[in-house]
């Protein structure tokens, strides 16, 4: 890091460490996701040290810069004047610290502070920067108010199961429903395999049945002798030329 000396706007040479604190803070507005202001008057040692905790936990830090030097950085990085304007009374910067092992989280962060506030009314919330852009007071507390990320993505996640779901349901739904229109189909004899369908094949052979009985019936309405009739007849002739041959040697004898 340079140790040379800068001059400011009003032609005085600033000194290295502030050169370096100006950068160090104009980098925590441009690099962080999330940079709340507070102001912190009245609050003691002890509660500056429990609020740290609470906010490393989400990823956050919390550190006290001097306004002027907070100013010059604002600046620098062309924030807007509204920005500039929270730098007034005791103030501090909460912005993403990422850390190993800690996954950042800018709701939970704001959260951390928003209820920190509650609970220490001497802590005030100002605003700040969201990606690089300003936020009121109010911003802040309903960024504070959104449901954490674990919880979002759970009820995300449900939100793409429902679907699913219905989805699945549909396709146990389809051959279910197609299976019972075609037994509804079958019962009342629209479809192959269904009672009505199945009595057709049926009557057929009951018209080839009646065809023999008819013709059975027929030999009975003519007048033409049964078989058993000629026998009786043909013996009959038979007896009529046995006798006729003795008849005719009686003739012979006689004359």
């Amino acid at each position: 890091m340079s140790t040379e000396s800068t001059t400011t706007g009003e032609g005085r040479t600033a000194r290295p460490e502030k050169v370096a604190a100006v950068s160090e803070i104009q980098g925590r507005f441009t690099d962080s996701e999330v940079v709340l202001v507070s102001e912190y008057r009245g609050l003691s040692v002890s509660d500056l040290a429990e609020l740290r905790i609470n906010l490393r936990k989400a990823g956050g830090k919390y550190k006290i810069y001097k306004n002027t030097l907070a100013r010059r950085a604002a600046a620098q990085a062309d924030l807007g004047e509204e920005f500039n304007e929270l730098f007034s009374g005791p103030t501090a910067l909460t912005y993403t610290d990422p850390v190993e092992g800690v996954d950042v989280d800018v709701v939970t962060i704001a959260k951390a502070l928003k209820e920190f506030g509650a609970a220490h009314e001497e802590l005030v919330i100002k605003g700040g920067l969201f990606e690089g852009r300003f936020i009121d007071a109010d911003e802040v507390k309903r960024l504070a108010d959104i449901e954490p990320r674990e919880v979002l993505l759970s009820k995300f996640a449900g939100l793409m199961a429902a679907p699913m779901q219905q989805f699945a349901g549909l396709l146990q739904a389809v051959p279910r429903d197609f299976a019972g229109l075609l037994k509804a189909l079958i019962d009342e004899g629209g479809a192959p395999g269904s009672p009505a369908s199945d009595s057709a094949p049926a009557d057929a052979p009951a018209a080839e049945e009646a065809a023999p009985e008819a013709d059975a019936e027929a030999p009975a309405a003519d007048d033409t002798p049964t078989t058993d009739d000629a026998p009786a007849e043909a013996e009959a002739d038979a007896t009529a030329a046995d006798e006729a041959p003795a008849d005719a040697a009686t003739e012979n004898e006689e004359s």
